[in-house]
């Protein structure tokens, strides 16, 4: 049942926040290439909320029917961090810094959580959402990431409300299914390019067609 009684909110980031999609599909195509794997688009987005670690692994089994060395996820993920350096800064989806900053003038607690481990992200998310380190809950705070509950549990833990007092904001099928996991109403915005159909298969309670439907839904 949607809480009544909001009192925090849990925002993924990618996809959610920055409309950072196209460059992670893009940084995992050409740092995958490099070891002879043909990375579908698609599997970006299916794959999003995974640490970047396991997503190695996977695409290594999975394509070349082996496992990656730890020499092997490294360099890939360092190739990874380099390209997405270089690419464009991923624009603030549309009406996002109104709704965090409306919640949290309503006095709901706001955090995001993220697979992401990127050195600058703290300083980010403070500039552009107001979200200070305690209210963020990183690639670098998990031992099992998205689809495992555990990053929503950590932020549940650190709010200090009940279950039915939260909701989640998410965009790819791995964060609705570690939202639900943990027993959390989730709200799935559309902003890539899978199907609806594939956020509903993975439990999400209401579906989004655009982060501007999504504000106006809070209003």
């Amino acid at each position: 049942m949607k809480p009544q009684n909001i009192k925090a909110v849990f925002f993924d980031m990618d996809g959610v926040l920055y409309d950072s999609m196209p460059n992670h599909e893009y940084t995992w195509i050409h740092s995958l290439k490099k070891y002879g794997i043909d990375f579908p688009a698609e599997e970006a987005y299916m794959n999003e909320g995974r640490t970047g670690f396991s997503t190695i692994r996977i695409a290594f089994e999975q394509y070349l029917n082996r496992p990656a060395t730890k020499a092997e996820e490294e360099a890939v993920y360092a190739l990874k961090t380099k390209l997405m350096s270089e690419r464009p800064k991923a624009p603030i989806l549309p009406c996002m810094q109104e709704l965090l900053a409306e919640l949290k003038q309503a006095g709901v607690n706001v955090f995001v959580v993220t697979g992401s481990r990127q050195p600058a992200l703290v300083e980010k998310l403070m500039e552009h959402f107001n979200i200070d380190a305690d209210h963020l809950v990183s690639g670098a705070d998990v031992k099992q990431g998205k689809p495992h509950p555990e990053p929503y549990l950590i932020a549940w833990e650190r709010c200090g409300f009940k279950k039915e007092e939260c909701l989640v904001v998410e965009n790819a099928p791995m964060g609705v299914e570690s939202a639900k996991a943990a027993g959390i109403y989730t709200l799935a915005v559309n902003t890539g390019k899978l199907a609806d159909q594939v956020l509903l298969d993975a439990g999400a309670d209401e579906l989004f067609a655009s982060t501007t439907s999504l504000y106006q839904s809070f209003n």
